[in-house]
């Protein structure tokens, strides 16, 4: 079993690059970030988690951008895998994003796992131009350009969303294949995409029957036809017991959640958790 940390990175408390290396020190595999570009004020879209308008913690309205944050977070690091839970690709210009994630790759030598999600925030996705019933189609017509651009010497897309002729983009990532692991509730939808276009699966803080859900998806994959089996992420809690249970379900890596308090306080934590850990 391996085990990360996730920062709700915002403009208060710990910050990104002394939380990563805190993380490394103790001993933890990865280290991941959320993402929100905004969050309108009025919104039809209801939050996964409270059912309705209302956000579970103010951080949604504070979050630090991703990308820079790991870029931070690479350059006092040397092992750790910068990941984010989740990224929303499909809120950012495409080739740009690609040039970002590969330079990131680069410069960190090869520690990056994309983690996406489709959005709840169907009204933050709107702001962005992509219409809600279609943000499945269009995560896929992003991953599937990015790749592109991440492997090709000459690259082009054709899409919905996307556009693109022949191209010329450097650098490309250090890794053959930047793993994508998909973060979403556990429905039959969610796994048909992740066993068609991922990697494997992050689950969300509120999943419920996290049993039911990764045999569901163990069922999907074999159905697609995937050698091996999906990468999954587990953000639950680290006791003994959830460990070994989480371990038999076929579970690779489990999440915990640095508090959202003072430098000192989240250091604490994390050296904790390190010594009970490792």
């Amino acid at each position: 079993m391996r085990f990360g940390v996730v920062l709700f990175s915002s403009d208060r408390g710990i910050r990104p690059a002394t939380c990563a290396r805190a993380a490394e020190d103790a001993g933890f595999f990865s280290f991941y970030v959320p993402e929100h570009t905004h969050i309108p004020v009025r919104r039809d879209a209801a939050h996964p988690r409270t059912g309705g308008a209302e956000l579970p913690d103010d951080r949604y309205l504070r979050t630090l951008d991703p990308w820079v944050s790991l870029g931070a977070a690479a350059a006092v690091t040397s092992r750790i895998r910068l990941a984010t839970a989740v990224a929303l690709p499909v809120e950012s210009d495409p080739i740009t994003l690609a040039k970002t994630i590969a330079t990131l790759d680069y410069l960190s030598d090869g520690r990056v796992t994309l983690g996406a999600g489709f959005g709840w925030n169907t009204d933050e996705l709107a702001d962005h131009g992509v219409p809600g019933k279609f943000r499945y189609t269009a995560l896929r017509e992003y991953i599937e350009a990015m790749r592109a651009l991440w492997t090709s010497d000459v690259a082009s897309y054709q899409g919905r969303f996307v556009s693109f002729g022949d191209s010329w983009a450097y650098p490309k990532p250090v890794q053959s294949h930047l793993p994508l692991l998909i973060g979403a509730g556990g429905t039959e939808r969610t796994f048909d995409w992740i066993s068609a276009h991922a990697d494997g699966w992050i689950t969300t803080p509120g999943e419920g029957d996290v049993d039911g859900s990764v045999r569901l998806l163990l069922e999907r994959w074999a159905k697609a036809g995937r050698a091996g089996k999906p990468y999954i992420v587990a953000l639950d809690r680290a006791t003994p017991d959830r460990i070994s249970h989480l371990a038999g379900l076929g579970v690779d890596e489990i999440v915990i959640g640095v508090p959202d308090q003072d430098e000192e306080t989240a250091l604490a934590f994390i050296a904790k958790m390190g010594t009970r850990l490792f």
